[in-house]
């Protein structure tokens, strides 16, 4: 029986989208609505989406939005909303930028929904999943980052490409923040329950890591004009899936962290566990001084993005 839970997406472009038609098809939820400041586009793709829902027999009907009053009581919001870099634009400049769209959307959506899960998407997205959940009044349960189940399938899809066997059977971790300083975890990753240590020699194991940290950008350079955005919907998909679900898997993914690991006010990437609650566990994993050192690096990088954030006042008129 199709589980009656609505889901709203903020965002209705190439992500939003593809996470919009994943779980239209799967027929995880009853009712998905997207909201996008383009109404047309919208509309346009929601109804697309619910005609290839109804070609297969599933339940979910896909809507558009008119206003934040359509996402009310939605179960789980996904917010893909965001600018991307412009020519002569800095990275600050857009850090400033996306954190007013990410202040602003979250701030809406606590009015109409504040019992949701808000899983984040836009980027940076361990500074932006910060930015949501220090200006909205959500609690920590509720608002998570999609990072490490994108990072740890690209990892999985090097690791196939380097042994050429072994597609689906491939379990690759990766935590930390979603970027260069990403900290892929070669002991924790196997091949069929096989340590991936005794399949692969350390410099090909170096060369996925390598790889993994530019997975994103090495599809911006194919694409020339755009990112990318199946894997990045996909895994936000099963996000969601988990939580409307209440699976309780564990996944790797961008939490507050308070304590955890050592660190505290801070969002990083490590495995949780999601359930209807949202972020109903944070699994404390036991990291080599290497590991450390890397995670560390993480930390510092989003704790500068935030640091840049209260030096721009940002966060002054947040109660």
């Amino acid at each position: 029986m199709i589980e009656q839970s609505k889901v709203a997406i903020i965002g209705a472009g190439n992500v939003g989208s593809t996470v919009a038609y994943s779980l239209a098809v799967q027929g995880v939820c009853h009712e998905i609505v997207l909201l996008d400041r383009d109404k047309e586009r919208a509309k346009g793709k929601a109804l697309d989406m619910s005609q290839a829902a109804a070609a297969i027999r599933s339940h979910t009907v896909v809507k558009s939005a008119d206003s934040y009053e359509d996402i009310r009581d939605s179960r789980v919001v996904v917010i893909t909303a965001g600018s991307p870099r412009k020519p002569g634009m800095s990275r600050d400049d857009l850090l400033m930028i996306n954190a007013e769209i990410t202040k602003e959307v979250a701030t809406e959506v606590k009015k109409v929904a504040p019992d949701a899960i808000l899983v984040m998407v836009s980027n940076p997205l361990d500074a932006m999943t910060y930015v949501a959940l220090k200006t909205a009044g959500f609690s920590t349960k509720q608002v998570v980052g999609m990072a490490g189940i994108l990072d740890s399938a690209r990892m999985a899809h090097f690791i196939h490409e380097k042994l050429g066997f072994g597609a689906g059977q491939i379990r690759a971790s990766v935590i930390g923040g979603h970027g260069d300083d990403m900290v892929p975890l070669p002991r924790y990753s196997t091949v069929a329950g096989i340590p991936l240590t005794d399949l692969l020699s350390e410099k090909d194991i170096d060369d996925v890591v390598e790889r993994t940290r530019h997975g994103g950008a090495e599809i911006v350079g194919y694409l020339k004009t755009g990112s990318a955005f199946y894997a990045p919907g996909k895994s936000t998909a099963i996000m969601v899936e988990a939580i409307l679900k209440d699976t309780k898997q564990i996944y790797p993914c961008a939490v507050y962290l308070d304590g955890e690991y050592g660190y505290r006010d801070i969002v990083n990437g490590v495995p949780v566990m999601l359930g209807k609650e949202g972020v109903e566990k944070i699994i404390e994993v036991t990291l080599n001084e290497k590991e450390k050192e890397m995670f560390a690096k993480s930390i510092d990088s989003v704790a500068r993005l935030i640091e840049t954030l209260k030096k721009n006042n940002f966060f002054e008129d947040t109660k």
